[in-house]
């Protein structure tokens, strides 16, 4: 599903700043004896937390670990652009009536890169590690159904059966993504625990590359799988023969390789760089479903305990101004915690909450917050209205300069904002216990159930602490009903609820921007933006 190529100028200042972080940052596409670019496609990525343990998508919640993993990472069936299934690594499927059920008849001609046979009990030997609580999996444990699973049975050596204790809805989307895609049987019994560090010999998949190099902080280096026949549309192997995984986490630098040819092509481009790409530069812009990038307010730590204020920390933001100014337009203001794409989208509640400060400092009063010190920050029994918000470093420029802006429109009804960035170790040391008033993240996902892990009073993601009986009756139906219309009302339902309890504050619909060089052809994506490679060219 190639998005809308849109071509753009670079200014030759801009060009002679990013040149300079370019040349002292990376290389370009190998070459020959000859000096002719090699059978390489380079692709710069951001990546900074893969080497923190997190190459393993069965485990890690990042977005990044499912996208480069993809190269390795086959999965049961692939999802198309109108949100139905195609076969992949299932010929067919059946799934029961009551959706507790489902049954894959698998291709019978299928290889790991380890020479291991793709079948039934590598199924099950996957799906079983993923919700083994040993493995420590979050996300893929939940994608699975986590305490609603009941096992997967190898009925004969191609075919296999999922069963789940109640009706399980969301489980085919779930298994077209990488976070349940397979790795050898062979690394699941000799090298699982070497997965989340990942390398060659250890990210085994029946993929269209294999992981052959590994330097963390620096490259992933994929090598073309010559036998791959498998792909989610008959695709064969790839037409190059490596692929260049660069890890870049400044934007400047991941703009300017593409600008001047030494990758072909960069992710994570943020919006303001989107003009200085240049003429030849094809920019194609994915926006994610799932839930917007979003602020979490913990009503069990402190002042976030008040509804009322939890509400006019909302209206005293001035989310539309800040999101155009910082992103150019790109990315829509968020109203809802389900983005636009997202089936299920309550387009009702757009322009429902808008900026008021009038209103914000209305309910600040209402709550007791009325005195104000030397700095005119709002007072209540001798205390400050103060939060703490912990962000995980790190920080794209983007994202800092909308905290700023967040921080000086609160600041103005008097209500103190202190942010904290912080490494991964300092960070999940305050999230685990939620010693924290405030974080923030976005969430990529098809299907909306992944409001249970961030709603659901024992939700893994329920960083804002939510425990309301029936908040979680509502996920549980949404969950186990097999009626997307009635899915879809009940999500409803969530959304209206979160708008005035103001449990989570959205504040835009990110895209995927991809910057795409002269030389590719083909290149397509999946739901989330993610490049696909399958049919690629190099001209």
């Amino acid at each position: 599903m190639p998005a809308t190529p849109v071509r753009r100028l670079l200014p030759a200042a801009a060009l002679a700043a990013v040149t300079a972080l370019v040349l002292a940052a990376c290389a370009g596409p190998s070459t020959d004896a000859d000096g002719e670019v090699g059978d390489e496609l380079v692709w710069s990525i951001e990546g900074a937390n893969l080497s923190a343990g997190h190459m393993d998508p069965q485990v890690s919640q990042l977005d990044v670990s499912g996208m480069v993993q993809r190269a390795v990472l086959d999965s049961l069936v692939f999802q198309e652009e109108d949100g139905s299934f195609s076969p992949w690594l299932a010929t067919e499927w059946e799934v029961s009536d009551d959706s507790t059920e489902y049954t894959f008849t698998l291709r019978d001609d299928v290889t790991f890169t380890d020479g291991e046979p793709f079948d039934a009990e590598a199924v099950k030997a996957n799906f079983d590690r993923i919700v083994d609580p040993k493995t420590k999996s979050a996300q893929a444990a939940s994608m699975m159904g986590a305490d609603f699973y009941e096992g997967t049975e190898v009925v004969d050596e191609h075919t296999v059966k999922v069963t789940f204790t109640q009706p399980y809805a969301p489980f085919l989307q779930a298994a077209s993504t990488p976070q349940l895609g397979f790795y050898s049987p062979a690394v699941l019994k000799e090298s699982a625990a070497k997965l989340k560090a990942g390398g060659p010999g250890v990210t085994v998949g029946t993929g269209p590359f294999e992981l052959t190099e590994y330097t963390p902080d620096q490259e992933l280096v994929y090598t073309r799988n010559d036998d791959y026949a498998w792909g989610p549309h008959g695709e064969k192997a790839p037409s190059f023969q490596t692929l260049r995984v660069e890890i870049q986490p400044e934007a400047a630098v991941r703009s300017g390789v593409v600008r001047s040819s030494e990758a072909d092509l960069a992710s994570d481009i943020p919006p303001n760089l989107v003009e200085e790409l240049g003429d030849g530069v094809t920019v194609d812009s994915v926006e994610y479903p799932g839930l917007p990038y979003s602020l979490y307010l913990n009503e069990k730590y402190g002042v976030f305990a008040d509804e009322k204020v939890r509400q006019a920390f909302a209206r005293g933001i001035d989310i539309d101004a800040a999101v155009e100014e910082i992103y150019f337009g790109q990315f829509p203001r968020a109203w809802s915690i389900l983005g636009s794409t997202t089936p299920g989208y309550d387009a009702a509640l757009e322009g429902t909450w808008p900026y008021d400060q009038d209103a914000a400092n209305a309910l600040l009063d209402e709550a007791g917050w009325t005195e104000r010190d030397a700095d005119g920050i709002r007072m209540k029994d001798g205390a400050r209205l103060s939060v703490r918000w912990i962000a995980w470093t790190p920080v794209p420029d983007d994202q800092a300069a909308l905290a700023n802006a967040i921080q000086s429109d609160l600041k103005a009804i008097g209500f103190e904002v202190q942010r904290e960035v912080l490494e991964p170790g300092a960070y999940n040391a305050q999230y685990e216990p939620k010693t924290f008033d405030l974080t923030d993240w976005g969430f990529s996902g098809v299907d909306a159930d992944f409001l249970r892990n961030h709603l659901h009073s024992e939700g893994f993601q329920n960083a804002s602490q939510v425990t309301d009986p029936q908040i979680d009756a509502l996920l549980e139906q949404a969950v186990s009903s097999s009626d997307q219309d009635t899915r879809n009302a009940l999500y409803a339902q969530l959304q209206e609820w979160n708008a005035t309890y103001t449990a989570i504050v959205p504040l835009y619909s990110p895209s995927a921007i991809t910057a795409v060089g002269e030389r590719v052809n083909g290149l397509q994506y999946d739901l989330y933006g993610r490049p696909l490679f399958y049919d690629v060219t190099l001209g």
